[in-house]
């Protein structure tokens, strides 16, 4: 049990790992604190750009989400930070974890947001019109917050996700959380940084996990 406890629970480790641990936990709510806002603000343009009924921005809207999508982060991710230069193009390896996410994160907040859009009565909009409100103005005001009400527990659960994601921005040797906690094990030849990782992952994460259920419950509840 001692021996347990002492490679993956060792105080006199922690101690020493904290100082790098702590940076890259900044690295990661940098990380988030940039990834996110960007990947909502693509996916709202996103499903604006879906209520506009021309096939010339239908169909390649409709490829756009299609491919980015379906390609996983990390090869997006990789391909940015790798494949980019040969182009001429360098970045570094924040702004490639950036841009890889912002078309991956941005296509999936896209569906959601548009799921929403759908979701609001067209009787909605025509009420709107009624009134004298035009189609900027209905849709900002009326429209809008309706569909983020309806679709905020996807909302709050894709942004979880995207969180968690951040954790493959080791692989361009992005000094966040968990490319830290393996210095520190290779290190230190123990796994409790891999473990104050998983802890400060959990408490990061926890609160917006309550809050989904919360926001669940709340929606189940109103279709009762």
């Amino acid at each position: 049990m001692n021996d347990f406890l002492e490679a993956f629970f060792s105080l006199d480790i922690l101690r020493q790992a904290w100082p790098i641990l702590l940076q890259g936990f900044g690295q990661t709510l940098l990380l988030s604190a940039i990834t996110v806002p960007l990947g909502i603000l693509g996916g709202l343009v996103l499903a604006l750009l879906s209520t506009v009924r021309s096939p010339w921005v239908r169909w390649p809207l409709i490829a756009w989400v299609d491919v980015f999508r379906a390609l996983p982060p990390l090869v997006l991710l990789v391909f940015v930070y790798a494949g980019l230069p040969f182009a001429g193009i360098e970045v570094s390896a924040l702004w490639a974890v950036a841009i890889g996410f912002f078309l991956n994160t941005g296509a999936y907040y896209g569906e959601i947001f548009r799921a929403g859009l759908e979701s609001v009565p067209a009787g909605q909009r025509e009420a709107a019109r009624a009134l004298g409100l035009h189609r900027a103005q209905t849709m900002a005001l009326i429209v809008m917050p309706q569909a983020i009400r309806n679709v905020l527990p996807d909302l709050v659960s894709n942004t979880l996700e995207v969180v968690k994601l951040t954790s493959i921005a080791s692989v361009v040797a992005m000094p966040e959380l968990l490319f830290q906690a393996r210095q520190a094990q290779s290190v230190t030849y123990n796994a409790t940084p891999i473990m104050a990782a998983a802890v400060a992952y959990f408490l990061l994460l926890w609160p917006l996990v309550r809050l989904l259920s919360r926001l669940e419950n709340r929606q189940l509840a109103s279709r009762r």
